[in-house]
């Protein structure tokens, strides 16, 4: 263990590197970047969707892997700051859902986030997975996206494909599972991941979607985004 590194939580399945971000010890992976995770949620998933142009009231967002809520709390924000009326709707699926104070810690490291998490954090606290905020309203689907998601009769505008590493948690990039969700993406739908990895974006490419590369935030040189045609 080294001097950053916290002692591992057992109850929580969580170690804190640093104090403040969450690393898995299932998958050995952080929850968000070591390199400002809020910054990279805007450059990935927000920019890489094209969201600041195409967000709008009954807009409908797909994510793969919740985590912490960040990805979801930084759509809150931009929504406020561009749309002051309007409902977007975001829907997640997550297999290993977080407690409410391990979410809240977490969040601490962002402030711009967690000043806007209090409402969310309460009713996640009481055991809801559909949650109304202001301007958005959130569903996390909990259990294995595998089977969760081709049981979902939705269809998303844009898709954050947001799981660990596909090195530590190849079974949330399978192939079957980004045909599902292509599946699940209305015509003109888009896709953005912070992962670049070959095998990643041939699944996606073979589902159909057209497929690019683009510059990754930080030390990450690069990224991928997609659209269905």
């Amino acid at each position: 263990m080294t001097e950053n590194e916290q002692p591992k939580d057992g109850l929580s399945g969580l170690e804190w590197k640093d104090g403040a971000i969450p690393v898995s010890r299932r998958f050995d992976d952080p929850y968000f970047s070591l390199a400002d995770g809020l910054a990279e949620t805007r450059h990935v998933f927000l920019a890489g969707n094209d969201l600041p142009a195409r967000l709008r009231d009954g807009f409908h967002i797909a994510e793969l892997g919740f985590g912490t809520g960040l990805n979801m709390l930084a759509t809150r924000l931009m929504w406020a700051a561009t749309n002051p009326s309007g409902t977007v709707h975001f829907t997640s699926f997550e297999a290993f859902p977080l407690s409410a104070e391990d979410i809240a810690r977490a969040l601490d490291a962002f402030p711009e986030a967690r000043a806007v998490a209090d409402d969310f954090l309460a009713q996640w606290a009481k055991g809801q997975r559909h949650i109304e905020l202001p301007g958005l309203v959130l569903t996390v689907i909990e259990g294995d996206a595998r089977q969760t998601l081709g049981q979902w009769q939705g269809k998303a505008d844009a898709w954050f494909l947001d799981g660990f590493s596909p090195a530590k948690n190849p079974e949330l990039w399978s192939a079957d599972l980004m045909a599902e969700v292509y599946a699940h993406t209305q015509p003109g739908g888009t896709f953005a991941t912070y992962t670049a990895a070959g095998h990643v974006r041939r699944s996606l490419a073979e589902a159909g979607f057209e497929v690019t590369r683009l510059p990754g935030h930080g030390r990450k040189r690069h990224m991928t985004a997609g659209r269905r045609a």
